[in-house]
C-alpha cells in the first residue's frame, strides 16, 4: 500500500484517539487546577488531601486495591502454576471454570455475597442450625461497613483476569531453561526461584497492574455495599456539581495520577525486563501427570475455589429463582416469578434494546479502528507505529471513571463537544466509551492474528493485481476470522456489561443500559433485589456463552487480551 494513504489511515486513527480519548483526559486535568473562573489554582487538589472526608475516600480505595490485588495474587499465581505444571483429574472442566467469575459484573454480585455473608444471610443460619452460633446471633462477616465484602467480591471478580496472565507467563517459559538448569542442578524450589520467577514476573505484574487499577477505580461494588468513603462513589455523588464546583475534577485527577503510576511502575519495572526465549523450543513442555491422592488433592484445591468463586453467582441465582430467602441456609421456595418480571419490568426490556443497540455499534467501531491499528502496527512500515500500538493499550490503564467522568466535562455548555451532552442524550457518548475502553481486546486479538500469518499470501495477491482492499478482504480477513470474532465478542459482551460509563453517562430512564437499570432496580423497595438478580442472571447467561465461544477460539491467548 502507498506510503501517502497509510499516513492518511495514521492520522485518522491518532485524531479519533485526540478527539476521544486525550480531549476528555485534558478536560479532566484542566477542571482540576482551574477555578471557575478558569484561573490557574492548586487549592482543590490541595483540599483533596486536607479534607479528611476526602482523604479517607482516597485511603480506603487505595486500600482496596492493595487487599483486592493482594488476595487475587495469593489465588491466581499458585493456580497458574499448578495449572502449567500437572494433569490431573477434571482439569479440563476445573480450569474452565475458574473463568466463570468473569461472567458476572462485581456490583450484581454484591447482592449474592450479601444474602450469604450478610448478617441474616446464609452462613450464620448454617453455623446456627448446627449449633455453632445461637439462633438469635448474627456475625457481619462482611465487616461493619462492608470493606471486606468489597474486597471479597473483587477479588473473587478478578482473580481470573490475573490467573490468565500467569498461565500464559508461564507457558511461555522456554523448557529447555529448565532442562539446563537441572543438568546444572538447580532444581525443585531453587529452579522456581531463580529461573521460572524472573521469566514469568513481567506478565503477573501486568495482570496485577489491571486489578488494581480496576478495583481501585471500581463504582459499582460500593455502591452496591453503601460504601461511601471511596473516592469512586464521591465522584459519582459529585457529578451533580460538576457545573459550580471544581473538586469533582480535582478528585478524578487525583485518581487518574495513582492508577498512572501504577501503570508506569509496571511498565517501566517489568515491561523491560523481558528475556529473550527461542520462538521454538527444541524441547516440548512436560506436564507432569498426577495420580491417585495427589491428583484428587490438587483437584480439590481447584474445586475450592471454583465453587468460592461461585458464591456471588450462587447468591444471585438463590435471590432470582427463591421465593424468600432470610434467615435459611438455602431459599425456601422456587420461583420463577422474578425472571419474568424482570423481563416484563418497564426498564427491563428497553434497557436490554438500549444495551445491544450501544455494544453492537461500539464493537463495530472497536473493530474498525483496532483492525485497522493491528495492520499498521504488523503489516505498514509507516513512522511512530510503536504509538499507536501504546495509545491502543492505553485504556486498560486509564480508568473508566476517569474517562466517563471526562466525557461529561467535555459535553458541558460552552465546550467544543456540547452537542453531544449526555443530560440530553447519551447514545453518542455511550457508544464512543463502550469502543475505546473495549477497543485494546480487538487491537490484541487481531495483532495476534496477523502476526501468526504470513505476509507471502498478501504479496502473492498483489502479484496477481489485487489491490491492497481487496487483499485483506479475500486474504488476510479469513485467515484472521478467529480472532475477529474471539475481540468482538470480548468486546460486545463487555461492553453490555460496562458499569462506569452506564453509571455516570445515562442520566434519563429511556437511554438506561442494562448495569444503569439493574442499579435502579436494585434501589427498589419490596422486590428490586430479586428484579435486579434476575437481570443478573440473564446477563450471565449471556456473558458466560460469549466467553465460552472466545476462550474456545483463542484459549490461553485469551490472557493477552488482558495485559497492560
Amino acid at each position: 500500500m502507498r506510503r501517502v494513504p497509510l499516513v492518511l489511515l495514521q492520522a485518522i486513527v491518532i485524531l479519533f484517539f485526540v478527539a476521544f480519548f486525550v480531549t476528555p483526559i485534558v478536560q479532566v486535568l484542566r477542571g482540576g487546577v482551574t477555578d471557575t473562573e478558569g484561573r490557574l489554582t492548586v487549592v482543590y487538589l490541595r483540599e483533596v488531601f486536607r479534607n479528611p472526608l476526602y482523604l479517607e475516600g482516597l485511603l480506603n480505595s487505595l486500600l482496596i486495591a492493595v487487599c483486592t490485588t493482594s488476595v487475587c495474587l495469593l489465588i491466581a499465581v499458585p493456580l497458574a502454576w499448578l495449572a502449567d505444571r500437572f494433569e490431573f483429574v477434571g482439569k479440563r472442566i476445573l480450569v474452565a471454570g475458574l473463568l466463570l467469575p468473569l461472567i458476572l459484573p462485581p456490583f450484581v454480585g454484591a447482592l449474592g455475597m450479601q444474602r450469604v455473608f450478610g448478617q441474616y444471610g446464609a452462613l450464620n443460619a448454617g453455623l446456627a442450625a448446627v449449633g455453632f452460633l445461637a439462633p438469635e446471633q448474627a456475625v457481619d462477616w462482611l465487616g461493619g461497613g462492608g470493606f471486606l465484602g468489597i474486597v471479597l467480591v473483587e477479588a473473587l471478580h478478578l482473580f481470573p483476569v490475573l490467573y490468565l496472565n500467569a498461565v500464559a507467563a508461564f507457558a511461555n517459559v522456554d523448557p529447555l531453561l529448565h532442562e539446563a538448569a537441572a543438568n546444572l542442578g538447580c532444581v525443585g524450589s531453587q529452579r522456581f526461584r531463580r529461573i521460572t520467577l524472573p521469566l514469568v514476573l513481567p506478565g503477573i505484574f501486568a495482570g496485577s497492574a489491571i486489578v488494581f487499577i480496576w478495583s481501585f477505580t471500581e463504582l459499582g461494588t460500593p455502591l452496591m455495599f453503601n460504601f461511601d468513603r471511596v473516592t469512586s462513589v464521591q465522584i459519582f455523588h459529585g457529578i451533580n456539581e460538576i457545573g459550580d464546583s471544581s473538586m469533582p475534577y480535582a478528585l478524578v485527577m487525583v485518581m487518574m495520577a495513582a492508577a498512572a503510576l501504577m501503570y508506569v511502575l509496571v511498565r517501566v519495572g517489568f515491561g523491560r525486563r523481558g528475556y529473550a526465549m527461542m520462538s521454538k523450543a527444541t524441547v516440548a513442555s512436560h506436564q507432569v501427570r498426577l495420580r491417585g491422592g495427589a491428583s484428587l488433592g490438587v483437584a480439590a484445591i481447584f474445586s475450592s475455589l471454583v465453587l468460592l468463586a461461585l458464591l456471588p453467582h450462587l447468591g444471585v441465582l438463590g435471590i432470582a429463582v427463591g421465593k424468600c430467602w432470610y434467615r435459611t441456609v438455602a431459599p425456601t421456595g422456587l420461583t420463577l416469578e422474578h425472571a419474568a418480571a424482570a423481563l416484563g419490568h418497564n426498564l427491563t426490556v428497553p434497557s436490554i434494546l438500549n444495551s445491544v443497540r450501544y455494544a453492537s455499534v461500539a464493537t463495530a467501531v472497536a473493530l474498525l479502528v483496532g483492525v485497522l491499528i493491528a495492520f499498521l502496527v504488523v503489516r505498514s512500515r509507516v513512522r511512530f507505529a510503536w504509538l499507536l500500538d501504546g495509545l491502543a493499550m492505553m485504556p486498560l490503564a486509564v480508568p473508566g471513571l476517569v474517562l466517563a467522568f471526562g466525557y461529561v466535562a467535555m459535553s458541558q455548555k460552552g465546550r467544543f463537544f456540547h452537542f453531544l451532552n449526555p443530560i440530553e442524550d447519551p447514545t453518542v457518548l455511550l457508544i464512543v466509551a463502550y469502543a475505546v475502553r473495549r477497543l485494546p481486546y480487538v487491537v490484541r486479538a487481531a495483532v495476534a492474528g496477523l502476526q501468526q500469518t504470513s505476509e507471502g499470501f498478501e504479496e502473492a495477491a498483489a502479484n496477481l493485481g489485487a489491490t491492497p482492499w481487496v487483499s485483506f478482504r479475500r486474504i488476510t480477513a479469513p485467515l484472521i476470522a478467529a480472532n475477529l470474532i474471539a475481540g468482538g465478542i470480548l468486546a460486545f459482551s463487555f461492553s453490555m456489561l460496562e458499569v462506569s460509563d452506564s453509571l455516570i453517562l445515562a442520566q434519563k430512564s429511556a437511554f438506561f443500559p442494562i448495569t444503569k437499570a439493574i442499579y435502579e432496580l436494585s434501589m427498589l423497595l419490596g422486590q428490586g433485589q430479586a428484579l435486579a438478580a434476575a437481570l443478573g442472571l440473564w446477563t450471565m447467561v449471556f456473558l458466560g456463552t460469549s466467553l465460552l465461544v472466545a476462550s474456545c477460539l483463542l484459549g490461553r491467548r485469551l490472557g493477552a487480551l488482558f495485559r497492560v
